[in-house]
């Protein structure tokens, strides 16, 4: 159980580490989260905080929305996300109360939750790297097809679960163990490295490594 601070991810780049070796970063910007609301055991069944990130104007906000920010004194957000937490970790926190960048540490493993880009309907070659046909000894008019997808006289019909075209991406992903290459607070940026999920300017959210290798 770990907090989710919400991000925008900006894009890649690259830095030098201290040894001099180059990496390939991704940038989110962290802007501080602030605290919506805090749910107990008691009142609502389990023990979360819920925070809100990435400001929205209020003349686009709906009225009840505003209402639930007015509440805790916070400018309206956009983005509202739940962070299971125990609940002597939800009392160290106050609604209102901003959550920012310099919870992670350089070096720190992180979980990065995003959601992938869309690529539309995609074919198993796309899809699911399946190897395109030779396009020798016959073959023709199938070169990118899946093939045969019956099971035979038993079952008798295609089975659950088969890698088939479909629509690829716009899924939740989570990107798990990567690395905290640096924190800058003074801008809310925190670089990654390597790649995480969804397109520039998307919404993520990172969290510490649930399971570091």
């Amino acid at each position: 159980m770990a907090i989710e601070l919400i991000c925008r991810k900006l894009g890649m780049t690259q830095v030098f580490t201290d040894g001099g070796e180059r990496i390939s970063v991704t940038v989110l910007e962290a802007a501080p989260n602030s605290v919506l609301q805090k749910k107990t055991e008691k009142t609502d069944g389990y023990n979360a905080i819920q925070l809100g990130g990435l400001d929205r104007r209020p003349k686009n906000t709906p009225k009840p929305l505003r209402g639930h920010f007015d509440k805790a004194k916070v400018a309206p957000k956009r983005v509202l996300r739940e962070s299971r937490l125990s609940a002597e970790e939800v009392e160290g926190y106050e609604v209102g109360q901003e959550i920012k960048v310099d919870l992670f540490s350089q070096g720190q493993r992180v979980d990065v939750i995003g959601t992938s880009k869309g690529r539309g309907f995609a074919g198993v070659v796309k899809r699911h790297n399946f190897a395109i046909k030779k396009r020798t000894h016959g073959t023709h008019e199938s070169f990118r097809h899946g093939g045969s997808i019956g099971a035979g006289a038993y079952p008798g019909k295609v089975i659950k679960g088969l890698k088939m075209p479909g629509q690829m991406g716009q899924e939740r992903i989570t990107t798990r163990n990567l690395e905290v290459a640096k924190i800058d607070a003074e801008n809310n940026l925190i670089f990654i490295r390597g790649a995480v999920p969804g397109h520039k300017n998307g919404v993520v959210c990172i969290r510490s490594a649930v399971a570091s290798h």
